[in-house]
């Protein structure tokens, strides 16, 4: 058969001032046809995993796009309806559908970007099986489960397990097309935001859910995902929901889905993260450093990280530090292209003084940091590349833009031209940093720098400095939000 294969990704914070225009959907805009494929082959990604699960069967593979963009603000509508335009004219004559989609896409012009984007492949494609492969955190809606066959979300956090879940939602394609299974989806969506940070499987409730998922598909379950939401989104549901897929027993899905959200109804108290006060959390790492131990202490500004929309040029958590009198600090990256640009034109070994961060106003939450300055000396320059060496995206190119090393007295500080996720040690080696001989390391991170910087380290603090993905929700004005919910309703109930 032939098959429509396409990936559009975007988890959109509504509260973030970065634009999401067309160019952000790739390094230069998305890629298309077979410049799509070619890019797509031999990732660690979903539309990977569906290529070659669907290429091993014997199908015809046509891909339509690979178009993924950094969390940021709201997707802009001429770059949306463009994308989905994209992917329902290569639906024409396809027999059936594999998406690698986030889950938590909102644009100007569709507050339910993958649920609108089915809803268009349905219609051109009335028949045609349809399987969609989520992010965990991805919000799922009536128009995405009615116009799906099968939907199948990433069971880790940190993602490590892109591929295996195309690879889940292409073989069970495979066997709907074939007629070996009939599958069936039932649903959940519980009135529950959760914190991001909550949300992790390797420890606590998400944990103890997604272990409840993968029992049920070993006694029988095509498919369970437990999706966590995205709460950075001002929309009417941006909750956790439960999906279930049978082979062709909707009254088992149903059971399964009901008996997994009761038990996330159970744990809603364990949900909700709480931050301590910032001078609080630096006060603490400075003790932690004090202490026996090899490694540096690990330093995570999650209110500014850049995989859930943040600018990543939020400075309070350095200068705190540096109020403190921590030393030998490695932080990076901050995203300041205006300050890389002239510390290129000063040149190596130059001493600067210049205002770095704090450029970007996060004006929906009424924040705006005066610009404070640095006085140091420019220590390394680079263009910004490195090759991910796992275990998330292994053997991807990053292309972080122009890169300077800035040497303080307490600090490194590095400065990219773009916002930039801490995929792997190359981020900081690429630019002669040799980050784990270092005391602190301070990441614009809330989670996906765990696999690699966790186990080099000797102590963990997460630091709230009060960007645009804090976790304190009541800073966050939401409009569009559905009441009740919890937490911000505590006596909201759901049955």
């Amino acid at each position: 058969m032939k098959i429509l294969v396409a990936r559009l990704n975007h988890e959109t914070n509504t509260f973030s001032p970065i634009a999401t225009p067309l160019k952000s959907f790739g390094d230069d805009g998305p890629l298309y046809g077979i410049d799509a494929y070619k890019a797509s082959k031999n990732t660690r990604t979903g539309i990977a995993a569906f290529i070659d699960v669907l290429e091993q069967a014997g199908h015809e593979v046509v891909v339509a796009c690979t178009a993924t963009a950094n969390p940021s603000g709201t997707v802009c509508a001429k770059a949306y309806t463009h994308l989905c335009d994209t992917i329902v004219a290569a639906a024409k004559g396809c027999d059936a559908v594999a998406l690698d989609l986030h889950g938590a896409m909102v644009a100007e012009n569709s507050p339910d970007g993958e649920g609108d984007l089915l809803e268009r492949v349905r219609a051109a494609l009335p028949h045609a099986p349809i399987a969609v492969a989520l992010d965990l955190h991805g919000k799922i809606t009536e128009k995405l489960i009615k116009n799906s066959d099968i939907v199948i979300s990433f069971k880790t956090y940190p993602h490590v397990d892109m591929y295996e879940t195309g690879a889940h939602a292409g073989r069970l394609l495979v066997d709907m097309i074939s007629g070996r299974i009939k599958p069936k989806l039932a649903w959940r969506r519980l009135p529950l935001i959760l914190n991001t940070l909550c949300s992790r499987t390797d420890i606590g409730p998400m944990h103890e859910a997604v272990e409840l998922a993968r029992a049920a598909e070993a006694q029988g379950m095509l498919g369970v995902s437990v999706l966590a939401g995205f709460s950075l989104a001002d929309i009417e549901a941006p909750c956790i929901s439960v999906v279930g897929v049978s082979d062709n027993d909707p009254q088992a899905a149903e059971e399964v889905v009901q008996r997994i959200a009761e038990f996330v109804w159970s744990k809603r108290k364990d949900f909700i993260y709480k931050s301590e006060p910032l001078e609080v959390s630096i006060a603490r790492a400075k003790e932690l450093a004090a202490q026996p131990g090899e490694g540096p202490v690990l330093l995570l500004d999650h209110g500014d990280n850049c995989m859930s929309g943040g600018t990543c040029d939020d400075m309070n958590v350095l200068h705190e530090a540096l109020k403190q009198g921590l030393e030998d600090i490695v932080v990076g990256p901050i995203c300041d292209p205006q300050a890389v640009d002239q510390l290129i034109k000063a040149g190596l070994n130059a001493k600067v003084t210049l205002a770095v961060g704090d450029k970007v106003p996060l004006t929906q939450l009424g924040v705006t940091n005066p610009p404070r300055p640095l006085t140091g000396i420019v220590s390394g320059i680079s263009d910004g590349q490195y090759i991910v060496s796992g275990p998330t995206y292994t053997g991807q190119r990053i292309h972080m833009g122009r890169t300077v090393c800035l040497q303080l007295p307490q600090a490194k500080v590095m400065i990219t031209e773009t916002p930039q996720e801490h995929w792997d040690l190359g981020i900081f080696s690429h630019i002669g940093i040799d980050a784990p001989k270092h005391r602190f390391i301070l990441l614009k991170s809330r989670m996906y720098c765990r696999p690699v910087f966790v186990p080099i380290s000797k102590a963990l603090v997460e630091c709230d400095g009060g960007g645009v993905t804090g976790a304190d929700h009541t800073r966050f004005p939401y409009t569009k939000l559905k009441r009740p919910v919890y937490p911000f309703d505590l006596n909201t109930e759901w049955a």
